[in-house]
C-alpha cells in the first residue's frame, strides 16, 4: 500500500484509499472540470471536501499542497517515476490527466498545442471574466450605484461567448469532432454563467446558438452528470 504519510495534507483528509488519486475539492466551475476529467478517464480516486465555510483552505495542510489557497488540487500516488506527485490549478490538472491516460488531447503536437491554446482561453478569459461578472451581478457587487465595472464585464463576457459560437458554428465541439480537455474546461463555466450567476438574460445568451447547443450535449454526458455533483454536499 502507497505510503502518504510525507504530505502534511493527509493529516487533515486520511487518504483511505492510499493508492488513489487524491482529489481536494469543491463542486465549483474549476473544481467540477477535475471531477469531470477523472469521471470520463476512469482514474480511481478518492474525493475530499474543502469546506470554504470553515476555512479549510487556508488550513496549514491544504496550503501545505496549494500555497494559492485555491481548489481543486490532487495527490497522486502514481505520480511521474512511479512517486507521489501533487498538484494545483485545474487547467495544469487536466493537461497532466490527459498525458497519464492518454484521453482526451489529440496525440499529434499541432493538435496538442490548439487544445492548450483554448484551455489558455478559458483559463484567462472565461474564467477571471465570468467570475467577475458573477460577482457584479449576483453578489456584494449588484449593491453598487455605479453600474460601469459590471457593464465591462457584461461587454467581455459577450465578446468571448461570441468569440466560441464563431468557433462552435462548424463543429460538434471545441476541437472539432471529438470532444476534449478543452470542452471540460470552458462548458463548467459557461453554465456557472447561466445557471448559478443566472446572468444568461444579461449577456444575451440566446445570442449564441452554437455554444448553447455544445452547453446541452455536454451536460448530458454521463461523467459530467456525475463529476457535477462531487464532492457531494454533506
Amino acid at each position: 500500500m502507497t505510503d502518504l504519510s510525507a504530505f502534511p495534507i493527509t493529516r487533515k483528509w486520511p487518504a483511505l484509499q492510499p493508492d488513489r488519486l487524491q482529489l481536494y475539492s469543491l463542486p465549483t466551475p474549476n473544481g467540477v472540470k477535475v471531477s469531470i476529467m477523472l469521471e470520463e478517464t476512469g482514474v480511481p480516486y478518492e474525493v475530499h471536501r474543502v469546506a470554504f465555510d470553515s476555512n479549510d483552505q487556508m488550513s496549514p495542510e491544504f496550503l501545505s499542497l496549494n500555497p494559492n489557497n485555491k481548489i481543486p488540487a490532487i495527490l497522486d500516488p502514481n505520480g511521474p517515476d512511479g512517486k507521489p506527485f501533487a498538484l494545483f490549478e485545474s487547467g495544469a490538472i487536466l493537461l497532466y490527466l490527459a498525458e497519464k491516460t492518454g484521453k482526451l488531447m489529440p496525440k499529434g503536437a499541432a493538435g496538442r498545442y490548439e487544445a492548450l491554446q483554448w484551455v489558455m482561453f478559458q483559463v484567462g478569459g472565461l474564467g477571471p471574466m465570468f467570475g467577475q461578472l458573477g460577482f457584479f451581478h449576483k453578489f456584494a457587487g449588484k449593491a453598487y450605484e455605479d453600474k460601469r465595472p459590471r457593464d465591462r464585464y457584461v461587454a467581455e463576457s459577450k465578446r468571448l461567448l461570441g468569440v466560441l459560437n464563431g468557433r462552435l458554428a462548424d463543429r460538434a465541439w471545441i476541437l472539432g469532432d471529438d470532444y476534449s480537455i478543452a470542452d471540460i474546461a470552458s462548458f463548467p463555466w459557461i453554465r456557472n454563467l447561466v445557471g448559478f450567476y443566472e446572468a444568461g438574460d444579461l449577456v444575451g445568451f440566446g445570442d449564441f446558438p452554437h455554444v448553447k447547443r455544445a452547453l446541452d450535449a455536454f451536460v448530458a454526458r454521463p461523467a459530467v452528470i456525475a463529476g457535477l455533483a462531487i464532492p457531494k454536499a454533506p
